[in-house]
């Protein structure tokens, strides 16, 4: 979810990219050389005479909006939130448009001659935003709490049954835990099979019950073998590298400093200081769950999770 982007991940970097530099422009244009952009945009003469004050306070609209979808730009999947407030404003505009033309206030030829510049760009970012939600790489972050909270409950029901708690605890606790998720959904130098490892080691030195499989469930949504994931949860990986990445996330969890280590130098020589560094982060993070259903009285036996 929150991997190296894909073709697809730049393809909709550069659709926000597109929309936020031309709100940018067009709010810059529109501060610095109100009258200037008067004439240019022919169409808008329709509207009345031009006011100076007035086009420089819509300017200052679009410059909000261009920064938010600039921002967006540098990663929609953590970020899909900030497009879809910096399209607010764009959205309502084309929506006015729409109005006036229904209401004969503007006419058909003028409004197809702006629907470009004025429907384009906030359509642009929601077809960019639903890219992402389609193919689930998107932050939970931006979702409001009651929103997150029902989502999960659907998702993933008993298993992490402890979603009610965190909401009735407030002081926000729903909206940091979800900043939690992004982190143990990080991988940007490390292939994903070896996160995917690192992760079901360290939670089935955890907990081997409801835990593991929702570790497993996303390992499979990522296009892994399941025999594969079975045979490590059974101690038996199929290669050299699924033992060390499991085997790493194991030690972090179990609290095993000497073979942690040991392991963390293995990979560091036989990769990279940020792939170790990354598998770490799935490790620990990994322990946050059962954690949690541990000390709300929700754990439960264990039970290995069988491939089907």
């Amino acid at each position: 979810m929150y991997g190296k982007p894909d073709a697809l991940d730049r393809l909709v970097q550069v659709l926000i990219a597109l929309a936020a530099a031309f709100a940018l422009f067009n709010g810059m244009f529109m501060l610095t050389d109100p009258f200037g952009w008067y004439d240019f945009v022919g169409t808008v003469k329709a509207s009345g005479p031009a006011n100076q004050h007035f086009i420089r306070d819509i300017g200052i609209a679009y410059l909000v909006s261009g920064a938010l979808l600039a921002f967006a730009a540098a990663n929609p999947a953590l970020r899909w939130g900030s497009a879809m407030v910096g399209t607010l404003w764009l959205g309502a505009h084309g929506i006015l448009h729409i109005y006036e033309v229904l209401a004969g206030i503007c006419s058909p030829d003028i409004f197809w001659r702006d629907a470009p510049g004025v429907l384009g760009p906030p359509l642009i970012v929601i077809v960019a935003v639903m890219i992402q939600l389609a193919r689930q790489r998107v932050s939970p972050v931006p979702l409001p709490k009651a929103m997150f909270v029902s989502l999960m409950n659907r998702m993933v029901g008993d298993a992490e049954p402890y979603f009610d708690d965190l909401s009735d605890a407030g002081g926000f606790a729903v909206e940091k835990f979800q900043h939690g998720m992004v982190l143990s959904g990080h991988y940007y130098h490390a292939p994903k099979d070896m996160i995917h490892m690192a992760r079901l080691g360290s939670t089935r030195a955890e907990d081997c019950g409801p835990c593991v499989e929702i570790v497993r469930n996303f390992a499979l949504a990522d296009r892994m073998d399941p025999d594969r994931l079975q045979n490590a949860l059974m101690g038996k990986p199929e290669n050299e590298v699924d033992a060390l990445a499991y085997d790493f996330g194991s030690a972090i969890a179990s609290g095993n400093v000497a073979q942690a280590a040991e392991l963390g130098e293995q990979l560091e020589a036989q990769y990279s200081r940020p792939i170790r560094t990354e598998l770490t982060l799935a490790a620990a993070s990994g322990r946050l769950f059962p954690a949690l259903k541990r000390g709300l009285g929700y754990a439960s036996s264990c039970t290995i999770p069988v491939a089907e």
